[in-house]
């Protein structure tokens, strides 16, 4: 299995080598060649494999330059139940006779992002390792990534984190789980802005490619392809664990804001995963909902992207809608290198002339859900059926109730735990979410930050200071 990139420009290269690389140096994301496919009788003898062995079952059709043994040690340790909150890694939680939440907020930092980042922590330690390498990792968070990835890499070998995030516009809880970490290799930086804003500067420092070499830059985003491969194995455990025979189709609701998650969806359904409809919810920055329904791209400025309710989709730009873009127009990357040109010079793009397919072809629908909605959603699930869930599993939750078919099991991806957003949850019926009690306490522990204003240059600097050489 080799990856080549979005844009044409890049040679191909095996995972490994993807994985260390972050952006492609012709600034694209990188793709497989061509996806590999799970026929329906392989699909059946996955039944009852634990998480860890679905894992490598899938992996090792991404990860095909590691030798099987050891991808096998590798997602063994990064899905042990030792881990996570529950026995089964990810369990299945019905709200009804439809739908069920894929519960995928059991690990470390309560977010559907430990999914991938478990795993990450392993490959990069064990990739760095062979080659006597290091890496320093730079990335952007709106809420859940950076938590996710910094407990994942806290004290790994070879391996250090700067991780940007804006300034005042996550949850005070995902604050204290980053900022309270005191790990060396463990840097925090928060930027005056939107996320957008902090996810161009780690695209404008990865394109310097001088500067991405001398300082042995890599990327832990979903731009990193290997997030995206790891969470493709929920999809498939979902669907496992959700049907009874062999082809029986599900739908799936995903809350989205950089459009990673859904588009591990996506991938899994290129496989051959029996998948209905790939229902993407957003949230009040509806810049993807928009393009769904219309077939036009126009992200918004920082000045409109909204801070809401569920802040870690507060995001206008998504990194990884050029994945999707790639295959929608036949996997041309000089087509998509002109349509990002074109992005650049007006403000948007128009595929309106390919709006039939986006449903026909790939399964994509979209809705949106307001502030007013989640607390509607929150506060009648845990009055009727006493679950309490967060602020974006929400916005799923009402999104998904509009695409529900008779006979299709709907799964609606959970995001987080809602402790994470106790504030919204005291809106909502009144009084804060329970905290789990491991991390009582977490708010008042001392926090270490670097404050900037949003400028690359600025964070080229502390860089430059602090990397791991």
């Amino acid at each position: 299995m080799n990856y080549v990139s979005t844009r044409g420009g890049m040679a191909p290269q095996a995972f490994s080598d993807i994985l260390l690389e972050g952006l492609a140096p012709d600034g694209g994301l990188a793709v497989p060649q061509e996806l590999p496919r799970i026929d329906a009788a392989t699909l059946e003898s996955w039944r009852d494999l634990t998480y860890a062995d679905l894992a490598f079952e899938v992996l090792s059709r991404f990860a095909s330059d590691i030798p099987v043994e050891d991808l096998r040690r590798m997602t063994r340790a990064a899905y042990q139940p030792a881990s996570f909150k529950s026995a089964d890694i990810v369990p299945l939680k019905p709200l009804d006779e439809t739908t069920a939440l894929v519960g995928l907020s059991e690990g470390p930092t309560l977010a559907f992002k430990d999914m991938a980042m478990q795993f990450l922590g392993q490959v990069f330690e064990y990739v760095l390792g062979k080659r006597g390498a290091t890496l320093n990792i730079l990335g952007a968070t709106s809420g859940d990534t950076g938590s996710a990835a910094e407990y994942a890499l806290r004290g790994k070998k070879g391996v250090a984190v700067f991780m940007l995030s804006p300034h005042g516009r996550m949850s005070a809880f995902q604050r204290a789980q980053m900022y309270s970490l005191q790990d060396e290799n463990i840097h925090n930086i928060a930027v005056r802005g939107v996320f957008d804003e902090a996810q161009d500067i780690v695209k404008a420092l990865a394109g310097d490619l001088d500067f991405k070499s001398r300082m042995r830059l890599g990327a832990v985003n979903s731009i990193n392809w290997a997030r995206i491969a790891a969470q493709v194995v929920y999809y498939f455990w979902g669907w496992l664990r959700a049907t009874g025979k062999p082809g029986q189709q599900v739908s799936f609701t995903v809350p989205s804001g950089n459009f990673g998650n859904i588009l591990s969806g996506h991938i899994a359904r290129g496989m051959g995963l029996p998948v209905r409809r790939l229902v993407l919810a957003t949230n009040e920055n509806n810049v993807l909902e928009e393009f769904f329904r219309t077939g036009i791209y126009s992200p918004r400025g920082p000045e409109h992207t909204y801070a809401t309710s569920s802040p870690s989709m507060d995001i206008s730009r998504a990194s990884n809608f050029e994945r999707f873009v790639y295959d929608l127009v036949g996997r041309d990357g000089n087509r998509v290198k002109a349509l990002w040109a074109e992005m650049a010079k007006t403000g948007r793009f128009d595929l309106s002339a390919e709006h039939s397919r986006f449903e026909s072809e790939f399964g994509f629908v979209a809705g949106r859900s307001s502030h007013e909605d989640r607390l509607d959603t929150i506060r009648a699930l845990f009055e009727s059926k006493g679950l309490l869930i967060d602020p974006h599993t929400a916005d799923g939750v009402k999104v998904a109730a509009q695409f529900v078919e008779p006979g299709v099991p709907m799964l609606v991806l959970e995001t987080a735990l809602p402790a994470k957003f106790s504030e919204t949850i005291q809106q909502a019926i009144g009084r804060p979410a329970p905290v789990p009690a491991d991390l009582a306490g977490l708010e008042a522990l001392p926090q270490r930050v670097e404050v900037m204003d949003c400028d690359a240059g600025l964070v080229r600097a502390f860089l430059e200071k602090h990397a791991k050489l």
